[in-house]
């Protein structure tokens, strides 16, 4: 009888295990669609990551630095970039720094913390990349163009990251 229990014990502890939330990740969950799927990138507590992309009309980079929070809110620290106008500040607005050195402007933000946020995979052949502990991962190979996609940091189960994909970089 004992070994029955011990044995029902263990696979309940197993079933648990499988579906408790334990691991942190980068997660890309697309949007707009019934059959959702999530892409995921490990996060290991550095908490600083970047988005690069080439803006569309100006065809500069622009670099979006930013901070996992304890929390796992996003906190944007600051945006990198060489032109003003369509679609980027010229000026700062409560609560941001514009410094303006060597050609590029730098818009620091005080506190702008988001719980997620949006992005858009365009269908251009333009940069946008996610760049993690010195490795860059091309969002527009690993994720759909035409599509979009919630990003959030969160823990999910192994059950999770089993359903998900996994994205890839150099």
């Amino acid at each position: 009888m004992k070994k029955v229990w011990w044995g029902c014990l263990t696979i309940a502890a197993a079933i648990v295990f499988l579906f408790i939330p334990i691991f942190p990740v980068f997660s890309f969950i697309e949007t707009r669609t019934e059959k959702t799927e999530m892409y995921y990138l490990e996060y290991d507590e550095d908490p600083h990551f970047q988005i690069v992309f080439t803006h569309s009309i100006h065809l500069t980079d622009v670099v979006e630095s930013y901070e996992a929070l304890p929390t796992y809110d996003i906190r944007l620290h600051s945006m990198r970039y060489s032109d003003v106008a369509i679609g980027m500040p010229g000026y700062a607005e409560e609560g941001q720094t514009l410094i303006y050195e060597d050609g590029i402007y730098t818009l620091y933000y005080d506190n702008a913390v988001l719980p997620n946020f949006t992005l858009y995979i365009g269908d251009v052949d333009y940069t946008l990349r996610f760049e993690y502990r010195g490795k860059t991962y091309n969002l527009k190979e690993n994720l759909s163009r035409g599509k979009s996609y919630l990003f959030e940091i969160k823990k999910v189960s192994i059950y999770d990251k089993m359903k998900g994909v996994e994205l890839y970089g150099g």
